[in-house]
Formats: structure tokens, sequence, C-alpha cells
């Protein structure tokens, strides 16, 4: 056994994917674990490529890889094999794992992050280490309903997920609501945010262009909850120097390119495959309006990304985006932030980008005050320190 240092806690993460896999869990739990230095982190996570090591270290985590692996796969073999095979088997390996690696370090807690595989890693070793302190953190984006349908045959142990959970974390009201209809307690709200130094930009004056193009930009997978097929669908009814531009891949991408044939717009979008975070900055830097017109939404990085970066957001205020996109129209009791539109709604969004180019005074105002909201409630640093006060704080033991 491992001799403990009193005076640091030790954390074992289950989290299914991590670097240099990345979404916003992954992102967010780089950057809690990267400004906390007073507690050891360690996770159990899946290795589905033999370039990736069994063991190092990423930032303040020691990283422990499990399951089966295939060379240099691509996102497609990911999707097939052995990423699926890998899911269904993670609970069980990861609780393996975890049980070795308690037995050696004596972990303090255990965290787990979203109620899906991970989620089941973490309440099987529950079961076996009643003891140990167990936190929830949900990040999900997906539709309540649809989780719930795809986990109808495990049901009642999906939902242990949440009852045995010694303190959960959510990203939004709408996943604390979730959390507490489930059955959980010591629900805690902490958001994701985003690094300020990394995405501010002073240039946040949006000017009405003359005779240029018009890039309205999505940054995200292309799956059903982001509702791509609405903004494409939505060039029908705007002029034609205003385009899009799709940056990241998913499984509805031949769909969508087989709509922009048939609507006749092929020369007014472009797909970008998933690109790194600097690439990802300029793109966005280089665009005139953000769009993403969610079904579902539990959180969502990539809207105040888009604000700090200075540009006007559309979206809806489905699930976790109510929290901090503000319509003129439809939050008369709020500063303005965005513009929303209803779901399935291609005319809405059209009339929501006519809006912005027409009125540059009222967009750029819209645009500081978005600015100024994500720096007090969304920085990083500050969310961080909410995690160790409202959240380590309380849930590790003493």
């Amino acid at each position: 056994m491992v001799e403990k240092n009193q005076n640091k806690k030790r954390i074992l993460i289950f989290s299914t994917t991590y670097h240099p896999f990345v979404g916003g869990a992954e992102i967010a739990i780089k950057e809690i674990t990267d400004r906390i230095d007073d507690i050891d982190f360690d996770m159990v996570t899946l290795r589905f490529d033999n370039r990736l090591p069994k063991f190092e270290r990423v930032g303040n985590i020691n990283i422990y890889r499990i399951g089966f692996t295939t060379d240099s796969p691509t996102m497609s073999d990911l999707v097939k094999f052995p990423l699926k095979i890998n899911k269904l088997l993670f609970p069980f390996l990861a609780w393996w794992k975890a049980t070795d690696l308690h037995a050696e370090k004596q972990y303090d807690g255990i965290w787990a992050m979203m109620a899906a595989f991970a989620g089941f890693g973490a309440v099987f070793f529950k079961f076996t280490h009643p003891k140990v302190p167990y936190l929830l953190t949900l990040q999900e984006g997906d539709p309540i309903k649809q989780i719930k349908k795809k986990v109808h045959f495990v049901y009642p142990l999906f939902k242990k997920i949440f009852t045995k959970a010694d303190m959960i974390q959510v990203i939004s009201n709408y996943l604390g609501d979730w959390a507490k209809d489930m059955g959980g307690k010591n629900v805690v709200v902490v958001p994701n945010g985003v690094d300020l130094e990394e995405f501010r930009s002073e240039n946040l004056e949006f000017r009405k262009k003359i005779s240029d193009k018009i890039v309205l930009i999505h940054t995200g997978r292309l799956v059903e909850k982001n509702a791509i097929d609405d903004v494409i669908k939505s060039l029908n009814y705007l002029p034609k120097n205003i385009e899009f531009l799709q940056v990241g891949s998913g499984p509805d991408e031949e769909k969508l390119k087989n709509l922009v044939k048939d609507l006749g717009v092929e020369n007014r979008v472009k797909f970008v495959e998933f690109v790194p975070q600097e690439e990802l900055l300029n793109y966005l830097k280089n665009s005139d309006i953000f769009i993403r017109p969610s079904l579902s939404e539990g959180f969502g990085n990539s809207f105040v990304e888009a604000m700090i970066v200075g540009l006007p957001v559309i979206a809806t205020q489905e699930g976790g985006i109510a929290d901090f996109l503000f319509d003129a129209k439809r939050n008369l009791d709020k500063e303005t932030t965005g513009w929303a539109v209803d779901t399935k709604n291609p005319k809405q969004i059209a009339e929501a980008v006519k809006d912005i180019l027409d009125n540059p005074e009222k967009t750029n105002q819209v645009i500081e005050t978005a600015k100024k909201m994500v720096i007090e409630k969304y920085d990083w640093d500050l969310l961080v320190e909410d995690m160790r006060q409202k959240v380590f704080k309380n849930f590790l033991t003493n």
C-alpha cells in the first residue's frame, strides 16, 4: 500500500473517455483539476487506441486506461469498434481496476463524470465500498426522455447512479431538476466555463457588412439534438451572401450533406471536421454569428465561448441554455444576451439573423452584455473555486 500524504485528499475519477478525445465533460475535468493542486487525482478511462499508454500523467491527473484497443483508429472505427463494446464493458472493468487502485491508494472519494457508463462503474464501486464518498457530475446534453428510453431495461440500476451519490454537481438548473427527480440529494449547480485568456477578444464591434459574405458558424457535433438541419433550411429565407460554416463531424454528416444538395445551397455551406482548439478559435473570430438551435442541451460550452469571442448568439432556450441566453422579447426581466428562437423553426432563425444584421448598434450592446456576463459568471478560475468550496470541501471525508 502506498503511504498516504495526510495533507492531501485522493479522488478517483470515472470517465468513459479523456484526452485526446475531448468534449465538454472532458474539458471540464481538465480545467478543474489543473487548477487544484491540493488534491491528488487519478482516473480510470478507456484505452481504445494502441498508441495511447496504459498509464500516463495528463495535467494533474494520473490516467489509467483500460479496455480493448485497435491500431490507429479513425473516428468511424471508434464509433463501431472498439468503443461500442468497450463502453458496455467499462462499468465492470472500471470497477475491477478501481478496486485494485483503492487497495493500494485508499481513496477519499470517487467522482463519476455523467450518469452513463462511468456512473455505472462508480455505483458498482460504491456497492462494494459504501464508506467511500461518491460524487456524480451531470453534463448530459441529450433529451432526458431519450436517456431514460436507452436505459429502460436497467432503469432500477440506472436510478442507483443518482440515489447512491453522496453529492451531485450539475452544470445547469435543468440538470439539477432531473437529479432531484431521480431521487438525488445534495444537488449543487456549478456550470461549465470558459478560459478567458484563451477565448477573450477585444474586437467586439459588430459592423453591418455591405457586400462581403456573412458567415453563420456552429462548432459542435453533427447530431440530431443540435438541429443543424434547421440552420441549413434557414438559408432559403436569407440573402445569398449569407453562408453557413459547420466545424465538427458526427453521425448525421451524410444526411446533412444530402439535405444541402436537396435544397441547392452547396455553395453556401461548408463542413469542416474536428480541429484543434487554437484553430477553432480562429474560425470563431473570422465568423459573424454563432448559431445552435438545440432540441436539448445540458449547458453548452460553445455558446459562452462564442460570447466571449464577441459573436452574437442565436439559440433556443432548451435545457441549460435558459440559464444564460436571455432574449429581448422573451426575458423582459433580464439584460439581453442573445436571440432566442423556437425549436424546429428555420424562419425564426432567418428573422434573428436579419435582426442582427439590420441593427448593428443593438447587436453591439448585446455582445458587450453577453461578454460581461461570461466574465462575471463563467470564468473557470471563479468556477473552480466554487467546486473547491461548494463541492469537494463538503463531499470529501475529513
